[in-house]
């Protein structure tokens, strides 16, 4: 008999009929055979039951959560991943803690870090998955919904009360897709804020040593001076996410902004979900890996990406030059290092690859190089302090027109010269002089009692009501 759905007899009783899940639900029914129980397609139902269990557990927002986080340590799980040893915390600390002294020569910033801390790719996933809610929920609801309202007006009308199971049912299938992606991640990343994103709690830099190694090891470069400059941008990225207190609203905001509006292709689902064989694991991640709820983008949304994707280059690209000028007389290798973080940035992994096909959402800054040469230009002109002010207002920051000529950026706005105690002095008599001749010079009239007054503080006190 043929394992291919389609060969066998249609089942007058499949309730998917004529549905995307029409085939799942042939092949489900085949898997046990003519031989009842003993046919060798039988599945593991123990195994169905409890993914059936997780998938439907209801769950807030439109992403099951706890299945997400499930999937992702089961994911890390695959390889070894060892609790970071006492010898390996040590080494991070000493790391981060003389990496933050290095840095307080290279910018005004002041410290951000409050702990330091080594994590295994696990700690890594439970420390960042509140971040990763707030960033992947707006995108979520507004593709789960758009898969609900995709239904025809008299199939929502048939469906009733499933709909509740279907948005669970949807939940479940982006929070084990999610799940995915942020286990892959969790093999990749080096740093707590690796992407340009603050994803760990405010304060707590942390280097993860497992991946680290992994790191240095294609590297011509000693595995000590590895972990130093990492913890350099650790802590370059605290003092920025730190200091700058409206930067990680305007990140999350951002992808917010990408969120509302989410369109989706439905007829792309049903396609895709026609080849699913639930037989085979293999050809649902490969369906989910291929983009079967990627969003399509609205100019708004690109709009929204564009903003996104200069900020990050812009964080990525201060750190860089931060760390470029705390190291410069400091560390032989920093050029070699530089120049590595730089490529792996800029390519990506597998798993922001993962993550792109899921929500549209690249995270790495494209145009790390321009926004390294833009804040080097500018400190180069104005120094580090003319350097760090840009981020006191959202407003201040370089657009993405600013990195296409990174060293014009504010040219023209040179930082004037500070006045020495004498000079400031002299201004100060020469504007109270002014004052003095300008109030001279107003011509009188009469007051209340008579008295001659200046025409500006009368009219302000017309309308007052008579003093007692």
């Amino acid at each position: 008999m043929s394992n291919d759905p389609g060969d066998r007899p249609e089942d007058p009783n499949n309730p998917f009929k004529g549905t995307p899940f029409e085939q799942m639900f042939q092949a489900f029914g085949g898997a046990f055979g003519a031989g009842g129980a003993g046919g060798a397609g039988m599945p593991d139902l123990n195994a169905l039951i409890g993914q059936m269990q997780a998938m439907m557990t209801p769950h807030e927002g439109s992403v099951n959560w706890q299945l997400a986080k499930d999937v992702a340590r089961r994911t890390v799980a695959a390889e070894p991943d060892p609790t970071p040893s006492e010898r390996q915390c040590a080494d991070i600390a000493d790391a981060l803690r003389l990496a933050d002294h290095w840095l307080d020569s290279a910018t005004d910033l002041p410290s951000g870090l409050s702990t330091s801390v080594a994590w295994s790719r696990a700690d890594w996933i439970e420390e960042t998955v509140e971040v990763w809610q707030r960033l992947v929920e707006p995108v979520a609801e507004h593709v789960v919904s758009a898969m609900g309202n995709a239904l025809p007006e008299e199939a929502k009308a048939m469906a009733g009360p499933l709909m509740g199971i279907l948005n669970q049912a949807g939940g479940a299938m982006f929070g084990t897709q999610v799940g995915q992606a942020l286990g892959g991640l969790a093999g990749e990343v080096l740093t707590a804020s690796d992407i340009g994103l603050p994803l760990g709690p405010s304060g707590k830099a942390a280097l993860l040593p497992l991946n680290v190694s992994a790191f240095a090891d294609g590297l011509d470069v000693g595995e000590e001076d590895v972990r130093l400059y990492l913890a350099l941008r650790e802590a370059a990225h605290q003092r920025l996410f730190g200091h700058v207190p409206w930067l990680k609203a305007h990140l999350l905001a951002t992808v917010e902004d990408y969120g509302r509006g989410t369109t989706i292709d439905v007829s792309k689902i049903e396609e895709s979900m026609r080849g699913i064989d639930p037989t085979n694991p293999a050809s649902l991640q490969e369906a989910l890996e291929g983009g079967l709820f990627e969003p399509e983008k609205t100019p708004a949304q690109q709009a929204a990406l564009t903003r996104l994707e200069t900020t990050l280059a812009l964080v990525e690209g201060w750190v860089d030059d931060v760390v470029g000028q705390a190291t410069e007389n400091r560390m032989p290798a920093a050029g070699k290092l530089q120049e590595a973080v730089r490529r792996r940035r800029a390519a990506g992994g597998p798993a922001e690859s993962t993550f792109a096909a899921l929500v549209g959402l690249e995270l790495r800054p494209r145009r790390l190089r321009d926004a390294s040469a833009l804040w080097g230009s500018l400190r180069s002109r104005q120094g580090q302090q003319g350097r760090d002010a840009v981020w006191a207002h959202p407003d201040l920051l370089p657009t993405a027109a600013d990195l296409d000529d990174p060293l014009g950026f504010r040219e023209g706005l040179a930082e004037p010269e500070a006045l020495t105690d004498a000079e400031f002095d002299a201004a100060l008599a020469q504007m109270l002089d002014t004052e003095a001749g300008d109030d001279a010079d107003a011509e009188p009239r009469p007051t209340d009692d008579g008295g001659p007054g200046n025409a500006e503080t009368d009219g302000d006190d017309a309308g007052d009501t008579p003093r007692e």
